[in-house]
């Protein structure tokens, strides 16, 4: 398993040599000042890892080259921006860079509704509260056709009584936080146009169209020897009226099935797919780890009275206490590797970062992205090399 750590350029309140520090090989990076449907040029390839090589690591995958709304509407410039996301993926099969995770989620790339929840030790993470977020969807947003369980839109009725206006817009900012990296956020007025985009497109729609944009761009790729990730639905299920096409173990192998392609892979994010009870994701890695190029490794505590449903709340845990059974995922994860390398595979080491982390020590001072702290992921980093160590002896 190859260590990474994600790093969102010389902005990034967590520097290049604070990387260095935490003995990580290899950088998983993306060109966040660029929009999506731009190209990714060679200049701008070569400047991030010139930016990266200063370090002294590598700039090994990519998180993510975006894909446009326009190309998972099938709207507007969608054709030329597939067609530039092939000049990108050239640029960067150029560059040396093989792996490259995106996700198809419409409108929102992750969705919490605390980004710093306390925990009993003193240190905060991110939480997403079903209630909270049906309090936000039914009494900030009022979206048209919400619709909730009757005990969920009863407790979020309660809810959004009981804020104040300070409450409603912190929970608002956290709700439309997205993308880590975005220069700018989401409105509720750009969200609701957002939303009204995607108002007949069901997930069937959306799978079609991923399957579409797959079908254009995996020959592509493997024809410059690149591997392409698809990153799950993070939470894992329906929100805002808006399609979920990757939040299953189903949901994968109708895409990587439909396009059945080496170089068609899934990026295994143990915390996305851990939010729902359903998800076996050391099964899912036994099954699927022949498509897997690249590995998110963190947990989450599902609440609740069994947190064993598709749709609840959950919070970000450390990287061996939540309700993913890391061991067993990693276990599996190494089965793979010793699989390849019995096959004479080149990429028997899968390439893995330690995902989001607890803010703690000093983090609070740093102000980074919120998940992407120094300390509580070198801690998880940390938790994560003993348990590979251990269960490699």
């Amino acid at each position: 398993m190859r260590e990474s750590w994600r790093w969102f350029g010389p902005q990034d309140p967590v520097s290049i040599e604070d990387v260095r520090q935490t003995g990580v090989p290899a950088v998983v990076s993306a060109l966040h000042h660029l929009r999506p449907g731009e190209l990714w040029t060679p200049e701008e390839i070569a400047r991030r890892q010139a930016e990266v090589r200063a370090g002294g690591m590598n700039w090994e995958v990519v998180e993510s080259l975006p894909v446009s709304e326009a190309i998972k509407r099938q709207t507007g410039p969608w054709r030329d921006h597939i067609a530039t996301w092939c000049a990108s993926l050239e640029n960067l099969a150029r560059a040396g860079i093989e792996v490259i995770c995106y996700n198809f989620m419409p409108v929102l790339d992750w969705t919490r509704t605390d980004l710093a929840w306390p925990l009993p030790s003193g240190a905060t993470c991110m939480r997403f509260d079903y209630v909270d977020f049906a309090a936000f969807d039914l009494h900030v947003l009022e979206r048209a056709g919400a619709s909730y369980p009757d005990d969920i839109a009863e407790a979020a009725g309660a809810r959004a009584a009981a804020m104040d206006e300070a409450a409603r817009d912190q929970l608002t900012r956290a709700i439309l936080f997205g993308l880590p990296g975005e220069p700018e956020g989401l409105s509720l007025a750009k969200l609701r146009d957002e939303l009204a985009a995607y108002a007949d497109l069901g997930p069937e729609g959306l799978r079609a169209h991923l399957i579409a944009f797959l079908e254009e761009v995996v020959p592509v790729a493997e024809s410059l020897g690149v591997r392409l990730c698809c990153h799950p639905d993070d939470p894992p299920f329906p929100l805002l009226g808006l399609p979920r096409i990757m939040s299953t173990e189903a949901d994968y192998a109708a895409v990587l099935t439909a396009v059945d392609a080496a170089a068609n892979g899934m990026t295994l994010c143990s915390g996305s797919l851990g939010a729902r009870g359903d998800n076996d994701l050391p099964a899912i890695m036994r099954r699927w780890g022949h498509r897997v190029p690249f590995i998110h490794l963190r947990n989450v505590a599902r609440e609740g009275s069994d947190g064993a449903g598709p749709e609840g709340t959950f919070h970000e845990s450390g990287h061996l206490t939540g309700d993913v059974d890391m061991l067993a995922l990693i276990k599996a994860i190494l089965a793979e590797e010793a699989r390849r390398r019995s096959e004479g595979r080149t990429d028997h080491s899968i390439p893995y970062r330690p995902d989001h982390g607890l803010d703690m020590s000093d983090d609070s001072r740093r102000r980074a992205q919120p998940g992407y702290p120094l300390v509580g992921r070198h801690v998880g980093l940390a938790e994560l090399r003993g348990a590979i160590a251990a269960l490699s002896r």
